[in-house]
């Protein structure tokens, strides 16, 4: 019986000396050339050099060295009588396993990335250092080792997984030598676009690993879909939350974590970059828009909360305090709504979520995801068939400014897809309402105006297609939420019957909102003067839009001669449509 046979050939070699022992051990032979072959000679590792099988020395540079029939007749040999002939006649070697990682072309790329001035990728020498970290000789092995049906290694995750399965005895053999193949393609797929991406700029291609099953898309006929991951170890990516309770994150509900991670690192990086610190965070959802929003921080004390929290530490104060306003923005849509917190839930958290404005009845609510959970808080949110999701990510407790999402955005159109940047866009502006609103609206459906006041959302006109009808939107949604709010103090709300089982003391509501000192925020410049002129007529003193209308001056003039603030940035920096 022969000695299988493992053809190394490592950038990094990082563990290879490890895995190559490991091989040897099993009774293995090593082939391997240049670099990675001295490495594993200088740790007693038996070599036999690609160069003897060849009758070859590395030519041209090292450029060309493993590409040559004895090496790859050798992984591309299938075991049928004709072909056995011809390796017994020429002398070539079955090989059995090839671990092969490629040059870090992505990494050369980088040092040559166009400036914002339109720099070309090729200047001060980029094309030919380029080229010599673009691996042509991995490539091949790879390819060849994949269709050939060996042990293909392009990852060095996979490395003592191979060693285990091989010590295993080979369980379940097909599947698994697939598994690797698939991962090769795909690595291999994402190098060669890199470097057409490099070489022209035109092309592009989307890669990813399917990382969940769902169980339907968008709607119920719409099957398979799922999650995948892009590899690119973001932190807040959605894969790295972890789903504590619950039945699994349907498509619908990754959209919605999606959206409330837009609105919660935004409103984190407004904070951070203009008073140098993050607030607790509670933001409410629905369908992808934010119904709710509140931030409060150490000297934020509400006086309207209950007795029991009165006597909670400071920092359960302040997280109540977020959770009460981010409620006061809807408590019919927050209903069946998902929650996103930058703050620990316990039990006075997990039960002002679900009681706070309902009394002895609960509040439904599908997703609700935070930095951890107490066992006690599981238990108050946990709900009946696993339908309140409990996702948990200790990254986002440390949300600020480096934390907003950078990765190229895509949306597929039909024949294609587009591409751009991602909102990358954090004002300077030392006032806390507008960058709440700011980061509210901004990740939220254009066309928007938002409201807020006191650190907290009051009424979001999302989607619409004029800005004196997202400006009505929000100021009826304002109203709303105050009716809302008187009703459950009188006991009358419930959005699931229109009851109340116990009173509460809301204070000072009406069944109007009252937006005296009210900031706006809309997405783009007003055309006209009418949408601000709703706007001031029910209160709003401060009002940050963008610049870049004819008629700019027509609504300065009106703020002026109505004691509004207006902030306005240029349209062609600070525009803030989302989703179209």
């Amino acid at each position: 019986m022969r000695n299988k046979i493992a053809l190394i050939s490592v950038y990094n070699k990082e563990g290879i000396i490890e895995f190559a022992k490991e091989l040897v051990q099993m009774g293995w032979k090593i082939i391997s050339s240049g670099g990675t072959a001295k490495h594993l000679a200088s740790a007693g590792i038996e070599v036999l050099d690609v160069a003897e099988i060849t009758g070859m020395p590395p030519i041209l540079d090292h450029r060309v060295l493993t590409l040559h029939p004895k090496i790859h007749g050798g992984l591309l040999v299938l075991d049928k009588p004709e072909h056995l002939a011809e390796l017994e006649k020429y002398g070539i070697p079955w090989i059995d396993l090839v671990c092969v990682d490629l040059y870090p072309l992505e990494e050369e790329i980088a040092k040559y990335t166009p400036s914002a001035s339109g720099t070309s990728p090729f200047a001060g020498g980029g094309k030919e250092a380029v080229l010599e970290k673009t691996d042509m000789g991995g490539v091949a092995l790879l390819r060849s080792s994949a269709k050939g049906g060996r042990i293909t290694i392009c990852d060095q995750a996979d490395r003592m997984e191979v060693i285990e399965w091989l010590k295993a005895g080979e369980p379940d053999k097909e599947n698994f030598l697939n598994n690797l193949r698939a991962k090769t393609e795909n690595v291999i797929s994402k190098y060669c676009e890199t470097s057409a991406e490099y070489h022209d700029n035109k092309y592009r291609a989307i890669f990813g690993e399917k990382v969940l099953e769902c169980a339907y898309g968008e709607n119920a006929y719409q099957k398979p879909a799922g999650l995948f991951t892009n590899g690119h170890g973001d932190v807040l990516g959605i894969s790295n939350w972890k789903l504590l309770e619950g039945s699994p994150l349907s498509y619908n509900n990754i959209c919605d974590v999606d959206r409330m991670l837009q609105t919660v690192t935004h409103i984190a990086a407004g904070f951070d970059k203009n008073f140098s610190n993050v607030p607790k965070i509670a933001i409410g959802v629905k369908h992808g828009n934010a119904c709710g929003a509140g931030v409060a921080s150490v000297d934020d004390f509400v006086q309207s909360l209950g007795p029991s929290l009165r006597s909670a530490t400071p920092s359960q104060n302040h997280a109540a305090s977020a959770i009460e306003k981010m409620l006061q923005g809807d408590l019919r849509a927050i209903f069946g709504g998902s929650v996103m917190l930058n703050f620990e839930v316990d039990e006075k958290v997990a039960d002002e979520l679900i009681h706070r404005y309902a009394g002895e009845d609960r509040r439904l609510l599908d997703i609700v995801a935070a930095p951890s959970f107490t066992t006690e808080a599981i238990e108050i949110l946990s709900r009946k068939k696993g339908k309140c999701r409990l996702l948990v990510n200790p990254a986002i407790e440390k949300a600020g400014l480096n934390s907003i999402d950078t990765e190229q955005r895509f949306r597929y159109v039909r024949g294609g897809f587009l591409q751009q940047p991602n909102y990358t866009f954090v004002p300077e502006i030392n006032n806390r309402d507008v960058i709440l609103a700011w980061a509210i609206g901004c990740t939220s459906n254009s066309n928007t105006i938002t409201l807020v006041k006191d650190s907290r959302l009051v009424g979001n006109g999302v989607g619409q297609q004029d800005r004196v009808g997202a400006a009505k939107l929000a100021i009826f949604r304002a109203d709303e939420s105050a009716r809302e709010l008187k009703n459950s103090a009188d006991g009358r709300f419930h959005p699931k019957d229109g009851v109340m089982s116990k009173n509460f003391s809301v204070p000072g509501r009406t069944s109007e909102a009252d937006l005296e000192g009210t900031t706006a925020y809309s997405d783009s410049f007003f055309p006209f003067p009418d949408a601000p002129e709703v706007l001031i007529a029910r209160g709003i003193k401060t009002i940050f839009s963008t610049s870049g209308s004819v008629n700019d001056e027509k609504i300065i003039e009106l703020c002026k001669s109505k004691g509004v603030n207006l902030i306005m940035l240029p349209d062609t920096e600070a525009r803030g449509f989302y989703q179209h």
